[in-house]
């Protein structure tokens, strides 16, 4: 199978497996960063394949800040995905990006502490990617030209606030993010937005939307089964999709991801410790050369 035909999928919150696809293998991966979240499952979809990982395990067993972003994206890579369409559930903070819509996320906010476990980088190399524009703007708008309809809502572009977690937010925190005019608000993907860039991975978020966090005067603060009722919902509509979105994806790309490291490596090639280019070798090896 061609490299570049393969697209990865990562799901969240309701979304931990892929139906109508044909399953062709299940791969357990090791990685320089440890192990992923969970084995790989590879679908086949009109003559592509789709790797797909749930990013809190089978069963949902891991938390936002425990989650290896590293070893889950560098495995994408391992297996040749050159896009990665990640689904995760979201907060709104404005009025009208109601519960059961959909956000084609084109920014991200961090209020995470775990930015250093956000890049490939550092052990001896510098690199320092462009990420004005955190998504490809290729794949999420073939994705909102695909998904949007009659039956859901869809949002093109809007700003993902990150935060740690696990607990949701507070009240405060909630109108401080809404004021700052942030759109949604979730736990986890800006780590797989940057680590795709410096993979050089086209990026794109289907965000889920759930609540209205804990700023709307007339509802009740957001809670797991409120969460879980609205996901089902906008989960059920993105798979009935997704095959479509699957067939409208080219197979050449053409976009600044596909050449991002090109301009962000900075160290010496002669400084770099053997065993730390060893490591990202399959990431910067051509630059390097």
């Amino acid at each position: 199978m061609d490299r570049a035909k393969k697209i990865g999928i990562i799901g969240g919150s309701g979304f931990y497996g892929i139906e109508g696809l044909e399953s062709v293998d299940n791969l357990s991966l090791d990685t320089p960063w440890g192990k992923p979240s969970d084995d790989f499952t590879v679908f086949q979809a009109d003559g592509r394949e789709v790797v797909f990982l749930p990013r809190h395990g089978k069963g949902h067993k891991i938390l936002p800040s425990e989650i290896n972003y590293r070893a889950n994206i560098f495995g994408m890579k391992m297996l040749g995905v050159e896009r990665i369409i990640s689904i995760s559930a979201v907060g709104s903070y404005k009025e009208h990006i109601a519960p059961r819509d959909i956000v084609i996320v084109d920014q991200f906010f961090d209020r995470t502490k775990k930015s250093a476990e956000s890049t490939f980088f550092g052990e001896g190399i510098a690199g320092h990617i462009p990420f004005a524009e955190p998504v490809c703007p290729v794949l999420s708008k073939i994705i909102f030209e695909t998904i949007s309809g009659n039956e859901v809502k869809v949002h093109n572009g809007g700003i993902y606030l990150n935060m740690e977690g696990p607990a949701f937010s507070t009240k405060a925190e909630s109108m401080v993010f809404k004021n700052m005019g942030m759109d949604v608000i979730g736990m986890t993907n800006l780590a797989e937005a940057r680590l795709s860039r410096e993979a050089e991975i086209c990026f794109a978020t289907i965000a889920l939307v759930t609540d209205y966090d804990a700023w709307h005067e007339e509802l009740e603060p957001v809670s797991v089964p409120e969460v879980m009722k609205n996901l089902s919902y906008t989960a059920e509509y993105v798979k009935k999709n997704l095959k479509t979105v699957l067939k409208a994806i080219p197979d050449k790309r053409d976009c600044v991801c596909a050449t991002s490291l090109s301009t962000a490596l900075i160290t010496d090639k002669n400084a770099i410790d053997p065993e730390t280019k060893e490591k990202l070798s399959l990431l910067v090896a051509e630059y390097l050369n």
